[in-house]
């Protein structure tokens, strides 16, 4: 998709409008808006232009075009509503967008019955659905019915079902008999289906493989028409079972390119559970025989490591162990009176732990709270190792595991006022929605962790839940010398542009705000308002918001001395020291146990405990915990033993082109992690695809193993005239910033450790900020660190460090880094070893560095190389102060320049002087059919080749664009002879 800057500003106002009436966007961000100039708008990668997307879905090439479909809400800018975008490609670069291709389906009332997920599509050549014909085969997609509870007949159910299209993808039509496929489950899902063809009879079929998600099983199943299925076998649970299997892949690929050692490759993604955390893909080599995968890389030794068991909880009891569980309730829980033996009731199942009990903190489920801790032992080892798995809340330092607010002095009676009495009859103001029934506030309903019984609740606040709207304003108080803290308790939505915040209002002007968490526990907040001793001020809550969580929740206003101790939410296993938690683990959101090792070395010789705590009601509410050692060696985690396509955390549901040409196999993934993919700091849209990578298998000391490249298509965007190199010096210990800079970037780098215990660059960087890619040589690791690459902050699980296990080739570092404004993808080990990482920087941040620590290392070679755009705006930077001025637009045909004979012409284009020209697309009939990038040493008359036009007329316009804007060229009429 090219910028037409003429229409889409117009696109995108109505769409934010639409998204903001389906609780998408909020309503601030209603303008008309360039996708261009968003500020974090990807170039280089396909992103929608507006709405919500995640898996790439029926990757197919046909006819010289590249089709990416993808699910899709068409209706917002979060996950629902799923139905399937389209976009197509003539070179994996350049996409067009196309109109929603299979939409969510209604009943005769206009509810929603069965959304549209996952799948894959293939082209009939044979005609065997009977479709199409075989002249005109039809592309068939097989996707997932996720029927909804409205359903009359398939509420709750996932079966797979087919759509046709005779006209290339364009139009799609629902096979009237669907589901095709239906094994009665509510988790089976993502087929992907391809054509399998028996070496030794030639016997051809169809084959899909798709998962039963909560089982980890890869389910596989033969059809010759794509109607009707016959199960052929299963494979898993194997290897990471962290998280739910998703869009499984099979192909075939030769080793190192040889066609007589071939081999097959089943990918798995899984959520949560990857090698990073979160969202994440793995793979497995083997073999396939047209019924049954063989896996020759199933890791499956779960032998204990080097040590001494301190705690093992195979003896079916607690021993010296201090339970605390919560008092009164009803299971014992969260540990029980003993150690578990596996999975309990309601659980998904738990994997890795070892022998015949384990700590479960999932009695009752996720809602009771507690500690368990250990008796004392002397640290005589260098290494703790336990196996922990469960949820994701790390512990805290400076949090309290009560609920217990700051000492001080309450404002508004805590909102605890006499039954009958509402805000309005103490003195606060109400507006809006609020003021319609100011009996609703204080409400006694909503929300968690609020104290007493009352609270002030904008969802019960008004008529309309999440839809009210309006501000509920304080009376005057005083800030008195000494209350350096305004504390009070908070949950509710989350908005970060003003539409949904609580506000301290001195002298009329809003001088604090924060906003929910997007979760109905209420929690601390504590603002410093020392500087405002002596004032007035008003406490308001304002709420602009509409759509799923468009309100707030308020609770205990306290002026203090001290700020809050907010409250823990973690599930944490923790080494304790002199009564202070000095080493701390959680899970991976995950029922996997896996091991965590902790140096304690600088502790040798003194007392310690082990304490777990479990403080989380809510989601992943629980830690799973075993075999806890003590050792001089570090435990490898067993996850890392497995194979990844990416060690990053936004590399997902990555799938694989069907009928790619010159046996290549391409494949795309979703640029983004469901740890916080809601939550990116986006404007119109959400999500972006990773780059398309090339992948070939090459033989490894682990047998063969795939290696990864971006598609070479992506050359042709490259600037060499603009592009840097330096080589063959030292880079000293410290930062140092490069003569040019840039947000859309190749960068190819060589570089020595020599003294260095670590080395880098650091990209998108500023003043205070950047993301860091780099190599420790203590560990011998690929990192990409983001915790200081700009908005971090919009999810508690963004700010981050990526890392891989590299072993240096020939004693370097050799590394290929794309840089996208939004994102980086990392290359390493010959493209064995990728990390692919969102980043959201500063405005402005475009700063390249090179860094040593702890010692010199040696540049060998660097090569940084601007490059074009691809979508919205290609031209890269030019220096441009205005558009392109217009140009000349000609055309080279038959005698005396009439009609053309025999279709092959040139339409010539001659640019004009002053603001540089950087690229210049020829349309027809509104599509673009070819382009040219241009330097400032460029001639300023060029040619586009037409070759093989039909008869009749041939309408071309011309775009011609710079960084500045784009401007209309002109336009031709071209007529071919009959």
């Amino acid at each position: 998709m090219t910028t037409v800057s003429r229409w889409k500003p117009l696109a995108i106002a109505a769409a934010i409008a639409s998204a903001t009436a389906l609780g998408g966007l909020p309503p601030a961000t209603a303008a008309s808006v360039d996708p261009a100039d968003e500020q974090y708008r990807p170039y280089l990668h396909f992103s929608p232009e507006q709405n919500w997307m995640n898996d790439p879905n029926g990757l197919v090439y046909h006819d010289g075009t590249w089709h990416l479909f993808f699910q899709h809400n068409p209706e917002g800018t979060r996950w629902g509503n799923m139905s399937w975008g389209h976009a197509t490609s003539p070179d994996l670069v350049h996409w067009e967008e196309q109109p929603l291709a299979i939409p969510q389906t209604f009943d005769d009332g206009g509810v929603a019955i069965e959304d549209i997920f996952s799948g894959s599509v293939v082209v009939d050549e044979g005609n065997t659905s009977g479709f199409g014909t075989a002249d005109d085969p039809a592309m068939v997609a097989i996707y997932t019915s996720a029927y909804t509870p409205a359903h009359p007949t398939h509420a709750g159910i996932q079966a797979q079902s087919l759509a046709y299209s005779t006209d290339d993808g364009q139009t799609w039509t629902k096979y009237a008999a669907n589901p095709v496929l239906d094994r009665g489950s509510a988790n089976f899902r993502d087929p992907k289906v391809i054509r399998y063809t028996d070496p030794a009879s030639g016997e051809s079929y169809w084959v899909m493989v798709a998962v039963e998600a909560t089982q980890y099983k890869v389910v596989l199943y033969r059809s010759d028409d794509l109607k009707t299925w016959t199960h052929l076998s299963d494979f898993g649970p194997a290897n990471a079972t962290g998280g739910i299997w998703e869009c499984p892949d099979l192909f075939q690929m030769a080793v190192d390119g040889d066609p007589t050692n071939l081999r097959w490759v089943l990918v798995v993604n899984l959520n949560p559970g990857s090698v990073a955390g979160g969202s994440g893909g793995q793979y497995f080599v083997g073999d396939f025989d047209g019924t049954t995968f063989t896996s020759e890389s199933t890791v499956t030794d779960d032998a204990l490591p080097p040590g001494d068991v301190f705690a093992s909880f195979d003896d079916g009891s607690w021993g010296d162990w201090v339970v605390g569980n919560e008092p009164g309730n009803w299971k014992d829980g969260p540990w029980g009176l003993q150690p578990a033996s596996g999975t309990l009731p309601g659980q998904n199942p738990v994997t890795g732990f070892v022998g015949a009990g384990l700590v479960n903190g999932f009695n009752d489920g996720d809602w009771p709270v507690g500690t368990l801790e250990s008796p004392g032992f002397t640290i005589d080892q260098d290494h703790v190792n336990l196996l922990v798995g469960g949820g994701g809340h790390p512990h805290a330092d400076d949090t309290q595991l009560g609920n217990e607010p700051p000492s001080g002095r309450l404002l508004f009676d805590g909102f605890e006022f006499a039954d009958g009495t509402n805000l309005a009859d103490t003195g606060w103001e109400i507006t809006g929605d609020f003021a319609t029934e100011a009996w609703r506030n204080p409400s006694t309903a909503g929300g968690d962790y609020y104290l007493g019984q009352k609270r002030l609740n904008t969802w019960e606040g008004g008529p309309k839940g999440d839809a009210n709207v309006g501000d509920l304003t304080s009376p005057t108080f005083a800030i008195e010398a000494g209350e350096d803290h305004l504390s009070f308790l908070l949950g509710g939505g989350k908005r970060t542009d003003g539409s949904l915040e609580v506000r301290l209002l001195v002298d009329g002007e809003v001088v604090r705000t924060a906003t929910g968490p997007e979760a109905g526990q209420l929690n601390w907040r504590s603002w410093d308002v020392s500087e405002f001793a002596g004032s007035e001020a008003r406490f308001q809550v304002h709420d602009g918001a509409t759509g799923g969580w468009g309100h707030l929740t308020v609770d205990h206003l306290v002026l203090g001395g001290e700020p809050a101790l907010a409250r823990s939410d973690e599930t944490s296993v923790n080494l304790v020291v002199d009564g202070e938690i000095v080493r701390t683990a959680t899970g991976r959101n995950s029922e996997n146990l896996d091991w965590v090792s902790w140096d304690v070395s600088e502790y040798v010789g003194q007392e310690a405990s082990v304490r777990l705590i479990d403080n989380n009601r809510f989601g992943w509410g629980h830690i799973l915990v075993d075999q806890v050692m003590f050792s001089d060696e570090a435990a490898a985690p067993r996850i890392e033993g497995y194979d990844w396509l990416d060690w990053g955390r936004d590399y997902y549901a990555t799938v694989s082109f069907s009928g790619a040409p010159d046996g290549r196999r391409v494949m795309l993934g979703w640029m983004n992690n469901w740890d916080y993919a809601n939550d990116i700091p986006t404007g119109s849209w959400r999500s972006a695809m990773a780059l398309p990578r090339d992948v070939e298998l090459v033989s490894t000391e682990r047998g063969p193993r795939l290696t990864q490249r971006v598609v070479p298509e992506f050359a042709q965007l490259e600037r060499p005239d603009v592009a840097y190199s330096d080589s063959e010096r030292p880079i000293s210990t410290g930062e140092e910033t490069l003569p040019i800079e840039g947000d859309v970037l190749r960068i190819e780098a060589v570089i020595d450790p020599r003294d260095a215990d670590s080395f880098g660059l650091s990209v998108l960087g500023d003043d205070t900020s950047g993301t860091r890619i780099g190599w420790d040589a203590g560990t011998e690791r690929l990192f990409v660190d983001r915790r200081d690459s700009g908005n971090t902050d919009f999810h508690p699980a963004f700010a981050s460090i990526e890392d891989a296990p590299v072993v240096l080739d020939d004693g370097r570092l050799a590394l290929t880094v794309y840089v996208d404004r939004s994102s980086v993808e990392v290359f390493a080990d010959g493209g064995r070893t990728t990390i692919t990482d969102q980043v959201f920087p500063n405005a402005g941040a475009d700063a390249i560095r090179l860094w040593s620590e702890g010692g010199e290392a040696w540049l060998e070679s660097l090569e940084v190389t601007p490059m074009h755009g691809a979508m919205y705006r290609e031209a890269g930077r030019d220096g441009a102060a205005s558009p392109p001025p217009p140009a000349e637009i000609t055309a080279l045909t038959g005698p005396r320049k009439g009609p053309d004979a025999d279709g092959d012409f040139e339409v010539k284009v001659k640019v004009g002087r002053g603001e540089p020209t950087t690229v210049v697309r020829l349309l027809e009939d509104g599509r673009v059919i070819d382009r040219v990038h241009r330097s400032a040493a460029d001639e300023r008359t060029f040619s586009f080749a037409i070759s093989g036009a039909s008869a009749g007329e041939h309408r071309y316009t011309i775009e011609l664009e710079n960084s500045a804007g784009t401007t209309d060229g002109g336009e031709l009429l071209v007529r071919v002879a009959g």
